[in-house]
């Protein structure tokens, strides 16, 4: 069964199932655990598209947390602006603490390092990433996300978090755009 979604003016098809995507986060938080055992970490998810990775990666977080949020923009439509505004700012202590930025998806990296650099004058113990969605041919910056969920080529993608014109994040499952 070919299932398609309209989302303003476009078409997507379904790609990642909400089964594929919650196997995924039970790995990523398996790998969490197992890394941070015993240590407490700071969760930093960047709104508002890791807020459903970041509630449902939460549930399977077994480790004493804290979690905050970030807010930033870099997209208009379907396309990168190529610059990343702050629109909210880290609120909580992360002085000699560990941190994981939950991002929704990693692709050219210029949001991550604007948000590196938002907690780097914090003076953390460690910074790591954990994202759903990782493109890694897309991916231009210094460092990769150490925890990602899947690998996905260079397509753009909406549902589960993900938006087009701030549309289509309420769907349990993800869908690429019908070019």
């Amino acid at each position: 069964m070919h299932i398609t979604v309209q989302i303003k003016d476009k078409s997507f098809e379904l790609y990642i199932s909400e089964k594929e995507i919650q196997d995924a986060i039970k790995e990523v938080a398996g790998k969490i655990n197992s890394d941070y055992k015993n240590e407490e970490v700071v969760f930093v998810g960047v709104l508002n598209g890791s807020f459903m990775f970041a509630s449902d990666l939460m549930k399977e977080v077994d480790l004493p947390c804290e979690i905050s949020f970030v807010k930033v923009q870099s997209y208009k439509g379907v396309s990168s602006t190529g610059k990343v505004h702050e629109l909210i700012g880290l609120t909580t202590d992360i002085k000699d603490k560990h941190v994981v930025i939950v991002e929704d998806i990693v692709d050219s990296g210029l949001t991550l390092s604007k948000i590196y650099s938002m907690i780097d004058h914090h003076a953390p113990k460690s910074v790591q990433v954990a994202t759903l969605l990782y493109k890694p041919t897309a991916f231009k910056g210094k460092i990769p996300p150490k925890y990602f969920g899947l690998e996905i080529p260079n397509k753009f993608i909406v549902g589960y978090g993900l938006d087009y014109l701030e549309e289509g994040r309420n769907t349990r499952d993800i869908y690429q755009i019908i070019e």
